[in-house]
């Protein structure tokens, strides 16, 4: 969610009941711009709000030219001063999957990595290092699951170039809403996975500039999304039930688009039995 438009961004998704007091909104107001100057982001979104047991997470992320390159995170616990996340690896994004429970609202907790993962906590502990895992490192490991399983952008949003960098199209005017309302006019914004499965005949009919990206038709479980028109149908919503908390708005026939996250962090690993 664009940080220059976010008031009127938050309008749109509010339909779900998720949004901030006018204090976090003029927090946000007057840090974000100077978070962009100071990190020198070409781009800052609001990504969104983990709520925690005893506090909450505001994410925001910096963007440099090429959309598709690893993004920059950043967390406040009052909407003023941010700090800066590492980068997940893999071992932080699979022991984060298996972390049972709710965030505790602390970056210096610490989970005990023999309660999660026996076989993880026995390798630190033969490399001298104590086997545990702090909520940092869950929160940025969260992040990017979310940002992978169900972070989304309209088609033709952003262009992919010949050199491979990927850029937003701004030729682009928004999706008619006939098109609005199909799951197939959304895509990842993460690297792609069926594409690569698709045979030559079925990429025939795709455009290699804009159609690089995995559409939600495709997702598993099927019915992991929820599209409804909200506003008297001048907005189309999509809600993910897999990620409960997860909104995207598109605005048919403008560029206003976005998607924002106000939830536990928790999957809903139930959805399977519930569809």
């Amino acid at each position: 969610m664009e940080a220059q438009s976010l008031p009127a961004a938050l309008a749109l998704v509010a339909g779900g009941g998720a949004g901030l007091s006018p204090e976090r909104r003029a927090a946000l107001g007057a840090s974000l711009p100077l978070l962009q100057r100071d990190y020198r982001f070409e781009r800052v979104w609001f990504w969104g709000c983990i709520q925690g047991v005893r506090g909450a997470y505001y994410i925001a992320e910096g963007l440099g030219p090429d959309r598709a390159a690893p993004r920059s995170r950043l967390y406040s616990l009052n909407c003023l001063d941010w700090s800066l996340l590492t980068p997940a690896t893999k071992e932080m994004l699979a022991l984060a999957e298996q972390v049972k429970g709710r965030f505790q609202g602390d970056p210096s907790f610490e989970y005990s990595l023999s309660e999660i993962n026996a076989e993880a906590a026995a390798r630190l502990l033969e490399s001298g290092k104590e086997p545990v895992m702090k909520e940092e490192a869950r929160l940025v490991a969260t992040i990017e699951l979310i940002d992978r399983a169900v972070g989304i952008v309209p088609r033709g949003a952003f262009v992919k170039t010949a050199l491979g960098a990927v850029h937003e199209n701004r030729h682009f005017e928004g999706l008619s809403l006939a098109e609005a309302k199909k799951l197939s006019s959304y895509f990842h914004l993460t690297e792609p996975v069926n594409l690569k499965n698709k045979t030559l005949l079925e990429k025939a009919d795709l455009d290699p500039s804009i159609d690089f990206l995995d559409s939600l038709e495709h997702d598993i479980p099927q019915g992991s999304w929820s599209i409804q028109l909200e506003k008297g149908g001048t907005v189309v919503v999509l809600r993910s039930l897999l990620w409960l908390g997860l909104t995207f708005y598109h605005v048919p026939m403008t560029k206003q688009f976005g998607y924002v996250y106000f939830g536990t962090g928790e999957k809903n690993l139930d959805l399977p039995f519930m569809l």
